[in-house]
């Protein structure tokens, strides 16, 4: 027997655990969950467990529906949060056709796909997220909880028991912390991933989403990963931090003997160049809601000038100094992400540009170290001489519906999904009237 799956039945014997849920994810990165009996889990693993795949948004239509679930063993844990008498497990799934194919729907396998793509050319792919979110009354308003602000460590910060329970909550399943911290808006806070593999940082990231919002409702709040959820406070971000090692483990991006003195290899200025070229292209799955670009246009807190930097965090894209002459600590951030994103898709795009950029041999403009970036991108891409991130859904969707490389990663089923449901979600936003227009025209036109 596999031993990841006897280790997963013996836990399950010995943890008393008398449900299992199988979660994914759909297209748009909504976590999906059944729960099966510990006494179907070992044929789970040979068969998989069926479900209707029509009842999930960008899986298939319903003459085309039957699919299964297969558990990944690596990825069991029991709930803390949950009695741990008649405990629950959990365990995320790929999905699969009756025919035993991978499902093309599926964003774990679309990221698995990528990571694979990365290993056969001598590349592992590591990520590092920093997660924001606001902590309101409830899920009525977003009335914050603290007026308190960046790194706050004072009466201010109200949450700082609920931000202790949700990392004994995630280290009791595994996943290891590195920071946790308020953030600059009141209510917003921040807890950051150990830096690890793209696949189980995805799996992470996930359960870190839920995990934040049980605690939440466990303490009588309620936890929001909305991007803009006020108008008057700083945007909630996913920063991605992320690298290629060898098998080895050795950093891909680090040399030394960097001209630039950023320590810097070819290597991670190709990667650095492919991202920054599609990024544009790519903005639809890292910034996937109308409500994205409200914090993306919030101008002197988001980088939406297409542009890189060491020191300068109005770029884009940055290379964090912290430890400079460490090779392992070489790595690159991302800044545009929201933390709405599918991280499955989020991840497999930005990999897919940064190879892009590799197998193209990209360079990378000048880096920008002495402009405010934010002041350029308030005057638009005319001024401020460099290429901007869209403005608008509107503008990502058609980005995304001509990148022949979206469609290329993403596989037809999800590219084509994406593009029709997201021209819809922005027609019908378009076509509102919102409280604004009505308080400023109402009465005067």
């Amino acid at each position: 027997m596999n031993p990841e799956v006897d280790f997963v039945l013996k836990t399950i014997k010995s943890r008393d655990v008398h449900f299992v849920r199988l979660w994914f994810t759909d297209v748009l990165g909504t976590m999906k969950s059944f729960a099966v009996s510990p006494s179907e889990i070992e044929n789970a693993f040979v068969d998989g467990m069926g479900f209707d795949g029509s009842c999930v948004a960008g899986f298939s239509p319903a003459e085309e529906s039957d699919m299964l679930a297969f558990p990944d063993p690596e990825t069991f844990q029991v709930l803390p949060w949950r009695p741990s008498d008649n405990a629950v497990g959990r365990m995320f799934c790929d999905i699969r056709t009756p025919d035993g194919a991978a499902f093309e729907g599926d964003p774990r396998h679309v990221l698995r796909r990528m990571v694979d793509k990365a290993a056969d050319a001598g590349y592992n792919f590591n990520v590092g997220p920093e997660v924001e979110y606001y902590y309101f009354k409830d899920a009525e308003s977003p009335t914050v909880l603290d007026k308190g602000g960046y790194f706050d460590l004072t009466s201010l910060d109200y949450a700082s028991d609920l931000r202790r329970d949700t990392v004994l909550a995630l280290e009791k399943m595994g996943i290891p912390i590195e920071y946790s911290h308020h953030e600059n808006g009141p209510s917003q806070h921040e807890i950051d991933l150990r830096y690890t593999d793209a696949l189980s940082m995805a799996d992470a990231v996930m359960t870190y989403k839920l995990v934040v919002k049980e605690i939440a409702i466990e303490h009588g709040v309620y936890a929001s990963f909305m991007p803009k959820p006020l108008f008057d406070a700083p945007g909630s971000g996913m920063h991605v931090h992320q690298s290629l090692v060898n098998a080895d483990g050795e950093n891909l991006f680090y040399d030394a003997n960097d001209p630039l003195g950023y320590n810097l290899s070819d290597l991670a200025k190709h990667y650095i160049a492919g991202i920054l070229k599609y990024a544009p292209e790519f903005c639809l799955i890292t910034n996937q809601y109308v409500n994205s670009y409200k914090r993306l246009t919030d101008m002197g807190q988001v980088p939406a000038c297409v542009s890189w930097a060491r020191t300068n965090r109005s770029t884009l894209l940055r290379v964090p100094g912290y430890r400079p002459h460490r090779p392992d600590a070489c790595r690159i951030e991302l800044r545009s992400p929201d933390p709405a994103a599918n991280p499955y898709l989020a991840f497999a795009v930005m990999l897919a540009a940064g190879l892009a950029g590799i197998e193209e041999g990209l360079t990378p403009e000048d880096p920008i170290e002495d402009r405010n970036l934010f002041e350029s991108a308030a005057k638009g891409a005319s001024d401020s001489g460099l290429a901007m991130l869209p403005t608008n859904l509107g503008e990502a969707v058609e980005l995304f519906a001509a990148s022949d490389l979206m469609r290329e990663v993403l596989g037809e089923h999800i590219h084509s999904y994406l593009v029709e449901t997201k021209r819809a979600e922005w027609m019908e936003y378009l076509q509102h009237v919102s409280p604004w227009e009505l308080e400023r025209y109402l009465a005067v036109l």
